[in-house]
């Protein structure tokens, strides 16, 4: 009986939901022809959803995803809208990217889409903040990365890990004939590194080839596992979920808050040491790390605010660097041609040093490289760049559109709606970089006399743009030059994945997906003619 009166409903019900059906469609119709923007290219609109479901069949795939989107519009940009849900802009337009990042930045915060999603991992940290909150953080920051001393403490870090770590283990991995996943070598180095320069802390993950101490390696995994799992916040059907899962202690909703714990005590135990070294030092900068003077300097801090200082220069610091150096050394190791230029001017770079202090065997073999030495390696800052503009370490940033607001391509950006710039789909537009915008060419970065010419940061996002500009940018390159330079000169590096494409693993970063596997080999003899002159 139930049966036959639920089957006889279906027409009644069909009858009643069609008004509501057609209302939908002519409002959504209406405010479309109403709102001024841009071409969307020939991406399908539906009726009533629009092209949402496009969106929702390529979420897993955005970042290869939006280079077509970017292709298949005039103006590199298209929108999503659909009555009752906000709409979604995506856009590679460097004058738009410039509106959004600095001409009308204030219309464009982080905002509840995003830091929402994020806030039980970043807090109110830097990264995941907006207003007051993240204008004293930006203060602090730049006060400190300003500071000569502190410039010093990074550059002396570097070397010490380079030199005590990286090159003995490198050493021995050729001497034994071993792959190595250099991704993960390189997510060692830089998670120690900012684990020393920010809070004074050793882990040693890259100590005894790669053996972290349990507390530190419980620490990676978890922090890996959140940045892999919150990215599934923003995808259907977890987006309109992940509140409900976690309420409930769902998966995978149960196991992000299992790694938070770890995370978080973790950061609480460096805040903690932190704030002891402080106290036991008087109230003065007790180190040259970092947050010892953003303790001494705001002492009224709470831990839980630390702690977000802590979340989110670990993530600037270890994985916006690791991802970018993979990339490079994975795009070198198909280009012989490239490989041999960074050689040559490592080598030109040592023949300047030995010329300058009379030749000697025992300058031409020491270990590191100066601050100005470094400075000096245009190509291999060329090559590092383009391999950034390839494969950036964040591929796309999110903004929220406070107010109704008209995109300088003419693009109609509705209050609530959420914008995406694809800093990947830049880099593979042929309006912006060329025929050859595909191909690993670091001479695009490198003016006729052979020294580095840089970008505008509108069309070359990858530190970012406007007042959220990269802090660190000088002293990243300073870490990686300083990487590239040290372990070129001693050793080449082919890949062992075989002739497929890496396939691309987007957290919080752009990783490689299964890890970089490389042997590690001698670098090819100097010529003796070059020989013999340094031994002049």
């Amino acid at each position: 009986m139930e049966m036959q009166l639920s089957q006889a409903s279906w027409p009644l019900l069909l009858v009643l939901l069609l008004p509501l059906v057609c209302l939908l469609y002519l409002r959504h119709d209406h405010n479309r022809k109403q709102q001024p923007r841009a071409s969307d290219g020939d991406l399908k609109a539906y009726p009533i959803v629009g092209r949402f479901p496009h969106l929702a069949k390529n979420g897993h795939r955005l970042i290869e995803w939006s280079v077509e989107v970017a292709k298949r519009s005039p103006t590199q940009t298209t929108a999503f809208k659909a009555p009752g849900l906000p709409g979604v802009v995506i856009t590679a337009n460097p004058d738009n990217i410039e509106h959004i990042a600095k001409t009308s930045f204030a219309n464009y915060p982080k905002g509840d889409f995003l830091s929402s999603k994020l806030e039980d991992f970043l807090g109110h940290g830097i990264f995941n903040s907006d207003g007051e909150q993240w204008l004293w953080q930006r203060k602090a920051a730049s006060m400190e990365f300003s500071k000569r001393s502190l410039r010093k403490f990074i550059v002396h870090t570097v070397q010490s890990e380079v030199v005590g770590r990286l090159l003995p283990l490198l050493e021995q991995a050729e001497r034994h004939g071993r792959t190595l996943d250099m991704q993960h070598i390189f997510e060692c180095f830089t998670f120690d590194n900012i684990c020393n320069v920010a809070f004074g802390e050793d882990p040693g993950c890259l100590a005894k080839e790669g053996a972290a101490t349990p507390e530190a390696a419980e620490f990676v995994r978890a922090f890996d596992y959140v940045q892999s799992a919150i990215v599934g916040r923003f995808r259907p059907p977890a987006i309109f979920l992940w509140r409900l899962q976690r309420a409930l202690n769902m998966e995978p909703e149960k196991q992000i808050r299992e790694a938070l714990g770890v995370i978080h005590g973790y950061a609480d135990r460096i805040v903690r040491r932190c704030r002891e070294k402080w106290a036991a030092a008087a109230g003065s900068e007790s180190g040259g790390d970092f947050l010892a003077h953003i303790v001494a300097a705001r002492g009224d801090l709470s831990d839980e605010s630390l702690r977000d200082v802590v979340t989110n220069l670990l993530l600037a610091g270890r994985d916006t660097t690791s991802a970018a150096l993979t990339w490079f050394f994975w795009l070198v190791s198909g280009r012989p041609d490239v490989e041999s230029k960074i050689v040559d001017e490592i080598r030109r770079v040592r023949g300047s040093r030995s010329s300058s202090h009379g030749g000697g065997t025992g300058e031409t073999t020491t270990t590191t490289f100066t601050f100005d030495e470094l400075r000096e390696m245009h190509y291999i800052q060329a090559a590092i760049t383009e391999s950034m503009r390839l494969y950036p370490p964040v591929p796309v940033g999110l903004h929220y559109c406070n107010q109704d607001d008209v995109l300088p391509d003419g693009t109609f950006v509705g209050k609530g709606w959420a914008v995406q710039h694809s800093v990947y789909a830049m880099s593979r537009l042929e309006g912006l970089w060329g025929k050859d915008c595909e191909e690993f060419r670091p001479e695009r970065w490198l003016r006729e006399d052979g020294t580095f010419q840089p970008e505008s940061p509108f069309r070359f996002p990858v530190f970012h743009a406007g007042p959220r500009m990269c802090l660190g940018k000088e002293l990243a390159y300073i870490q990686m030059k300083f990487i590239v330079s040290c372990a070129f000169e001693r050793f080449s590096f082919p890949y062992q994945g075989g002739d497929e494409h890496p396939e691309l693993e987007l957290m919080f970063m752009l990783r490689m997906k299964g890890g970089l596997p490389m042997q590690v080999t001698k670098q090819r003899p100097v010529p003796e003619a070059e020989a013999e002159a340094d031994l002049a």
